[in-house]
């Protein structure tokens, strides 16, 4: 059954929302247009998933697309359009403003690993320029056979600037990356799997989604307390040196380990049953009651 704090959020243009059995399917919803990712997109997707995160009982986010295509990335009216693009006659208040909005993209994207739950997402068709940065901020991705990759920036005259650049080489090989980016080229759900971007490839969108939707019940089985701490960690380690990460892991469980959730997971085994996990508490900002 839909929880009924589903009713608590908003209406978007750029996504359809449901949430079931503590799982958040965020669906891009323009496929007439690619789902590319225009003004609306940028702004709504940082508040969609602290929307999830802080007025919802979900557990996992996982974002999928409509249509032939997951997304074809930047929508080029998100530089054509004079409220958007700084303008100014002297070129140093320009490139100021202009940083100022490359900053605020990559916030955007930034949004799916600052939220404390997990976000899987589901790749189907062209994960193009934008796109990729956005599954790069991802914790885990997904395609299906026909899925292809492609830093398009290069492409396109100008160097990706939104995450790729910065994430990818965390994720696959260096070397890899950089014939990627100085390329342009496509690459395959195979050679995405290949390479370590994308966990499995299915055979089609709708396998996908049953398959990623069984990840995301098992997750959302476990002790939430436990998982945002694996995320936690593991975000902060990719950063971190190994000593550094280790202290921080200390700090982090002699502050936030209890013994309540172990005890539930000991009991449920015992019984043959689920174990029952209460969830996060509710986030909410600095003046809220």
């Amino acid at each position: 059954m839909t929880s009924p704090q589903i009713a608590t959020l908003p209406d978007y243009k750029s996504f359809n929302i449901t949430l079931e059995n503590k799982i958040a399917h965020v669906q891009f919803s323009r496929p007439e247009a690619m789902n590319s990712m225009d003004k609306a997109f940028w702004q709504e997707l940082p508040v969609c998933m602290r929307d999830i995160e802080s007025q919802t009982d979900a557990r996992v986010i996982v974002i999928s697309s409509t249509g032939k295509h997951f997304s074809a990335g930047m929508d080029l009216g998100v530089f054509s359009d004079s409220s958007t693009m700084p303008q100014s006659k002297d070129p140093s208040r320009m490139a100021e403003g202009l940083r100022r909005l490359v900053l605020q993209l990559q916030a955007t994207l930034s949004s799916l690993e600052e939220i404390r739950l997990p976000v899987l997402t589901a790749i189907q068709g062209g994960c193009i320029g934008g796109a990729l940065d956005l599954v790069c901020a991802a914790d885990s991705r997904y395609c299906t056979a026909d899925a292809y990759f492609t830093i398009k920036e290069t492409e396109l005259g100008m160097t990706a600037d939104v995450g790729t650049l910065q994430r990818l080489p965390k994720l696959i090989p260096a070397g890899i990356v950089k014939e990627l980016a100085f390329t342009g080229r496509k690459f395959s759900a195979q050679e995405a799997q290949q390479f370590g971007l994308v966990n499995r490839v299915y055979n089609d969108q709708e396998s996908m989604l049953v398959g990623v939707m069984e990840i995301a019940t098992t997750i959302a089985a476990n002790s939430p307390l436990a998982v945002t701490g694996c995320k936690e960690m593991l975000n902060y380690s990719r950063d971190h040196t190994v000593e550094d990460s280790l202290k921080y892991m200390a700090t982090w469980q002699a502050g936030m380990f209890r013994p309540n959730d172990m005890m539930k997971t000991f009991q449920a085994k015992a019984m043959k049953t689920q174990a029952q996990y209460d969830d996060l508490l509710p986030i909410k900002g600095l003046f809220e009651k």
